[in-house]
């Protein structure tokens, strides 16, 4: 049997899409602690179980490992910040975010999806990660859509259908790389540009797939690259990191990017995304733009699951 390659395994577990979690206790001191995870699953009605993963390597390792319960909230799909800062190393995590001791003891917080507070039911040491399974001693739900995330990126599919439902106009454009180059095309003023489409009712995933397959190559969609709103051209874009098997393209051509072809781009959102992935494909570290067309911000692609 062939070795496995780590970091290419955690990019395919990440295609399983995922809803997110904190996962909450009190340390023995009485302190607050919590993690962003997405390896949360349930396990069993009767009785009512579910469980979640916290990697060996974790600083909340030795209380979660020692606490005798824990509570699981399911973050909606507003609270990325929330998110953010339970996976980050942050002094006061809890001071980010509105919260309650519940039924059990655990720490809930106000405005998730739903909270689930667990007594600790069983332990399970699983390579590096500690699996705990918890029992459902009272939970809460409320309507609000729950925060996705696949690929290194959040996905906010409810928000998505309400802007398409409002009348926004969505693009998505892929990002299709093969052996260091980039597939584009002409457009009708002799300029170039990444393979694009206007959104429907369909969603974007079945657009990107439809724009894939229209230009005639072999491609993996990959994870979100950048998410901006382009006033210039009134409309949401989105585009897609995506890899090429190869193929010669029907619509197209893959090109390196010289600054001639920079230069060339149509769209100066699209070239200064361009410009950038030439720089991190350079360093093989990329992020995910979030902003408009001309200022926003990056951060960087977390791959695999979440447990620290």
């Amino acid at each position: 049997m062939s070795e496995i390659d780590p970091r290419a395994l955690r990019n395919a577990f990440g295609t399983f899409m995922t809803g997110v979690t904190v996962v909450t206790t009190h340390d023995p001191e009485g302190n607050p602690i919590g993690f962003t995870a997405n390896s949360f699953t349930s396990v069993s009605l009767d009785p009512p179980l579910v469980l979640v993963c916290i990697a060996n390597s974790s600083s909340n390792y030795a209380a979660f490992d020692q606490a005798d319960g824990f509570a699981v909230n399911v973050l909606a799909e507003d609270q990325k910040d929330v998110s953010n800062t339970f996976a980050r190393p942050v002094e006061d995590r809890f001071a980010a975010v509105n919260w309650q001791k519940g039924p059990e003891g655990s720490p809930v917080f106000e405005g998730v999806s739903a909270w689930f507070d667990c007594s600790m039911h069983n332990r399970v040491e699983a390579g590096d990660h500690l699996i705990l399974i918890g029992r459902v001693e009272a939970f809460e739900t409320s309507p609000a859509p729950g925060l996705g995330y696949a690929r290194g990126a959040y996905v906010t599919a409810a928000a998505e259908a309400e802007a398409l439902t409002q009348g926004a106009k969505l693009i998505v454009s892929a990002l299709i790389e093969h052996e260091g180059k980039v597939l584009l095309m002409g457009n009708d003023q002799g300029k170039l540009t990444l393979p694009e489409i206007r959104v429907g009712k369909e969603g974007a995933s079945a657009a990107l797939a439809k724009l894939i397959a229209d230009t005639g190559v072999e491609a993996e969609p990959g994870f979100i690259y950048s998410v901006y709103e382009d006033k210039a051209r009134e409309h949401q874009h989105i585009s897609f990191l995506c890899q090429s098997a190869g193929g010669t393209p029907a619509k197209g051509v893959f090109t390196a990017l010289t600054q001639s072809t920079l230069m060339d781009i149509a769209d100066a959102a699209m070239c200064t995304m361009l410009e950038r992935f030439a720089s991190e494909a350079r360093m093989g570290n990329f992020g995910v733009y979030y902003g408009n067309q001309t200022t926003g911000q990056v951060r960087p692609v977390a791959t695999g699951s979440k447990g620290a």
